[in-house]
């Protein structure tokens, strides 16, 4: 068992919370198919700009890694969490056509749960009693791009359990009150129906919000790429038994790890290199207009001198080395930085119009190889560099999480397009202009950050899903 890390009564907590009407994102521009995979915006350019957005002059986008709302959130007061996911259809068993009658189990903390090890009810349950938000899990969940469709399961939410190797981990939860990331969700904004761009996991995620759009592998090897039944799911090998489920579409679309033919990368055969994508992206978007940015990565200086200092430096985090404008050589690359610059940049009242923060491993609460309260902990430092320094007054900062993290929620995302969105995550908004102690219930996802970003600087968009996404704007009050 554990401390819990912040103290506050129930009381508190509720006169902190406070609930708004849904609010679905605005119908499509008429759009044209481009060679990223999405849809390029016609003379419709999006939402119009919000009243007094122009008095932002700084947005900062933390990613986290791996949680999905309910798994963090589910306690949340006045939040569409634990109350609705208890109504929520059980996980089936594929084998019977039935639920459950307890929840099967993998993850070594969680062998022995339930009254006398006899198992856990087929539901969401606490996590704190077998798993403290200081211990690693002992397994990684499933986030794979066609297993998430499955287990959306045309909304029913319902195999989660079934299409992970993680089995029962998916449905568990933590107390809000072990996050010290709750205290700013109820001081400011929590977004309670965002979800992650994507289906499936972190590389693709990544590229989707600083692109809306998909990468392209054009000539892989035919072994990466899936193999699929008439029904759109993948097939397993009937000589090796492996399933052939990407990490390539099989017309070559990136939706799974792969690493960049731009350095850094983790060692991988050079025939499995992604080549470098040339389709924009939101800091070409910005620089075009000479709007300062930049992406800055926890360990970065440390990678690029070829080790990642122990941290677990994930190279699959870093999207825009993925594309040609940030090689080495070119004069993109400047806007990839340290994460330790940001902190300076902070303090210094320097900012960049436009920062992404990105984590180093051991600090972004990715199950299995870092925790939760490292990468909480972390976040807040990251909050409170901003909070500290002279940006502060025109800043917001949007903490929220690439994936799911193959973590059950009980809230269907509703499909946009062949891509997504998935699973719905956490999204924090904190700024001197968020509403205080505010749920917004408007339906966004990834590219609602990338909608933001070009709102406010009268950048075009980058595809049909931010030219059509809800911009945050609905978790902001301007004239306080």
């Amino acid at each position: 068992m554990k401390k819990s890390h912040l103290a506050w009564s129930t009381m508190a907590i509720l006169s902190l919370a406070c609930t708004s009407t849904n609010q679905e994102p605005a119908p499509p521009a008429d759009t044209t198919t481009n060679e990223a995979g999405t849809t390029e915006p016609g003379a419709d350019r999006g939402a119009p700009t919000a009243a007094g957005l122009e008095r932002l002059n700084h947005v900062v986008v933390i990613f986290l890694e791996n949680w999905s709302f309910d798994s963090l959130y589910a306690e949340f007061p006045g939040a569409d969490g634990l109350a609705n996911a208890l109504q929520a259809p059980a996980q089936i068993d594929p084998q019977t056509g039935q639920p459950y009658l307890t929840l099967p189990q993998t993850e070594a903390h969680l062998l022995d749960a339930g009254p006398n090890g006899a198992g856990l009810p087929n539901a969401p349950f606490l996590l704190d009693p077998y798993l403290s938000v200081l211990q690693n899990t002992s397994l990684d969940l499933t986030t794979k791009f066609y297993a998430e469709q499955q287990q959306i399961d045309q909304g029913k939410m319902d195999l989660f359990v079934a299409l992970s190797s993680a089995k029962g981990l998916a449905m568990g939860y933590f107390h809000l009150n072990d996050l010290p990331m709750a205290s700013e969700a109820l001081t400011y904004t929590l977004c309670d129906h965002f979800f992650h761009g994507v289906y499936g996991g972190s590389l693709q995620n990544h590229i989707f919000l600083i692109s809306s759009a998909m990468a392209q592998f054009p000539g892989a090897p035919d072994t990466l790429k899936a193999v699929l039944d008439d029904h759109g799911n993948p097939v397993t090998d009937p000589d090796s038994g492996v399933l052939r489920d990407g990490p390539l579409t099989p017309d070559g679309y990136v939706i799974g790890t792969l690493q960049p033919t731009n350095q850094p990368h983790a060692p991988a055969p050079q025939n499995q290199l992604v080549p470098a994508q040339t389709f924009p992206t939101i800091g070409d978007r910005l620089s075009a207009k000479s709007i300062d940015w930049a992406w800055y990565a926890g360990g970065w200086n440390d990678a690029t001198a070829g080790t990642d200092a122990g941290q677990l430096f994930q190279y699959h985090h870093q999207p825009f080395v993925y594309f040609a404008n940030y090689g080495t050589d070119m004069p993109g690359r400047s806007h990839l930085q340290d994460e330790t610059e940001f902190l300076a940049a902070a303090q210094a009242g320097t900012l960049p119009a436009v920062s992404f923060v990105k984590p180093v491993g051991l600090q972004n609460e990715h199950p299995n190889y870092a925790n939760v309260i490292a990468g909480e902990e972390h976040a807040m430092a990251l909050v409170n560099a901003v909070r500290n320094g002279p940006n502060w007054r025109d800043t917001a900062i949007i903490v929220t999480y690439d994936e799911h993290g193959g973590f059950w929620d009980h809230v269907p995302p509703a499909k946009k397009d062949q891509w997504g969105p998935g699973t719905r995550v956490p999204a924090i908004i904190i700024s001197p202009f968020a509403r205080r102690g505010y749920i917004d219930s408007t339906v966004y996802d990834t590219t609602s950050i990338t909608a933001l970003i070009e709102h406010r600087w009268g950048l075009a968009p980058l595809g049909s899903r931010d030219a059509a996404a809800a911009d945050l704007t609905n978790a902001f009050d301007f004239a306080q």
